[in-house]
């Protein structure tokens, strides 16, 4: 009876430690997304600047594999990438990050200027656009 008792306490102990973090929490996935939206972004602000959107998707997927990978469900991605206030927090994100770039969200020319830098800088959000 004592190791089941301990047996049952171990598990009931060890489970928030196994417990998987918010996928916001999860940096290579999160900074991922945080790419393509800047991506996005310069694509729908930019005239001369398209999206690479066979890229884009496949990039899309595989971040949908590595959820998948680190034990999220499908329901868990869509979840995390559907709600409106991870989207109003990414966008919050995605403009600091510009901002640490040197660059204002809202100057269109500045915006542009940067997409064309990484453009041709190949970094990860230049190749997400043409």
């Amino acid at each position: 009876m004592r190791l089941i008792l301990t047996l049952a306490l171990s598990v009931a102990l060890a489970g928030p430690a196994l417990a998987k973090p918010p996928l916001r929490d999860v940096a290579e996935i999160d900074n991922a997304l945080m790419m393509i939206a800047i991506a996005n972004e310069i694509r729908e602000e930019c005239d001369g600047i398209d999206a690479r959107m066979i890229r884009a998707w496949s990039t899309i997927n595989d971040l949908r594999a590595r959820a998948r990978a680190l034990g999220y469900t499908n329901a868990e991605i869509d979840a995390y990438t559907g709600s409106k206030s991870e989207k109003k927090r990414m966008r919050a994100k995605a403009e600091s990050w510009l901002r640490t770039q040197g660059v204002d969200a809202a100057k269109t020319p500045e915006l542009c200027a940067f997409g064309q830098g990484e453009i041709a800088k190949g970094s990860a959000i230049g190749r997400l656009l043409h």
